[in-house]
């Protein structure tokens, strides 16, 4: 008797979203079951990597992932171009230098480099505050201003300051990071949320929060599960937009990513542990359902984007 392979029937589907403009733009989402089970449903579209791009000179990051960025990292406009050079999907410019303890960048200064870098490459653009609430209400919405008409993301929005940036987001024609902290019904809440005040749920992408290998990642696993089981199982269209993993913040923060290789020697060389950290944090969260990555270091995001490849095929 012949195997029949049984099969899970979906009532909901993810939202298709489009980044970008002209030829290199990337459509995320779309997905119609479970991550990667193609015998029980479609997966038009593969995820995108997005590598990290920041307003300043990255000087707390590890060795081993400013080393690989090169020269690039002293103007964010050239780093842009060599993360495009380098395969990116899109490039995720973070405004850390606009933070208080930072540079406190004005939020002009931070607009002219958005629409700088916008200019500069053909790819999407992800424009992402510092994690200060306050400012980075300011900084959003010029960046927001300055970048019209290139289709950006914009975010963070969280619970404290989701409607003026989501504003600005609706009224230069952008797209929206929705992150909420770790928990199901917050995600729900916030995209609810943006849609009663006229936000398009299907411009909504959202960030649930991730967290890196061996740091929570099942915490964050089970979540993103529990999300897509409700759009697709439930057909819940407030948990059925498009996620989005900020993994490379986490990722290069923790010990086996910097420790060296005389202190921890069987643990194996930093370069080739740290690189792997990243590359299997990112297959953990493709495989949970992450339509987006934003990643650090290119030979990471080169070993993502050959999974994916291997998936989608």
């Amino acid at each position: 008797m012949a195997l029949v392979i049984p099969k899970e029937s979906y009532s909901g589907k993810i939202y298709s979203v489009t980044l970008g403009s002209g030829a290199k733009a990337v459509t995320i989402g779309g997905a119609s079951a479970l991550p990667y089970l193609s015998f029980e449903g479609t997966f038009p579209n593969k995820p995108a990597v997005a590598l990290e791009v920041t307003d300043i000179a990255p000087d707390d990051w590890p060795e081993t992932v400013k080393k690989a960025v090169s020269g690039a990292a002293s103007n964010p406009v050239q780093w842009a171009k060599f993360c495009q050079q380098n395969g990116a999907d899109a490039v995720a410019l973070r405004l850390i230098g606009t933070h208080p303890d930072q540079q406190n960048k004005s939020a002009d200064e931070a607009a002219k480099i958005a629409a700088e870098v916008a200019a500069a490459i053909d790819i999407p653009l992800i424009i992402l505050g510092s994690g200060h609430v306050e400012k980075d209400t300011q900084v959003l919405q010029a960046a927001a201003a300055s970048t019209r008409g290139k289709n950006c993301t914009i975010g963070k929005a969280v619970e404290e300051n989701y409607k003026t940036i989501a504003a600005a987001v609706m009224a230069n024609d952008h797209k929206l990071i929705a992150m909420s902290q770790l928990d199901v019904n917050l995600a729900k809440q916030l995209n609810i949320l943006l849609s009663q005040m006229g936000f398009d749920k299907e411009r909504i992408i959202m960030d649930p929060m991730s967290s890196a290998l061996g740091y929570g990642l099942e915490y964050t696993y089970s979540v993103m599960e529990r999300i897509r089981q409700a759009a697709l199982l439930q057909n819940d269209p407030m948990m059925q937009t498009p996620v989005v993993c900020d993994i490379g913040a986490n990722v290069w923060k923790v010990k086996e990513t910097m420790a060296p290789d005389a202190e921890v020697p069987e643990w194996g060389g930093l370069e080739d542990r740290a690189l792997a950290w990243e590359a299997i944090t990112a297959s953990a969260m493709i495989t949970a359902g992450a339509d987006m990555l934003i990643m650090r270091h290119p030979g990471a995001a080169a070993k993502t984007k050959e999974l994916i490849a291997e998936l989608m095929g």
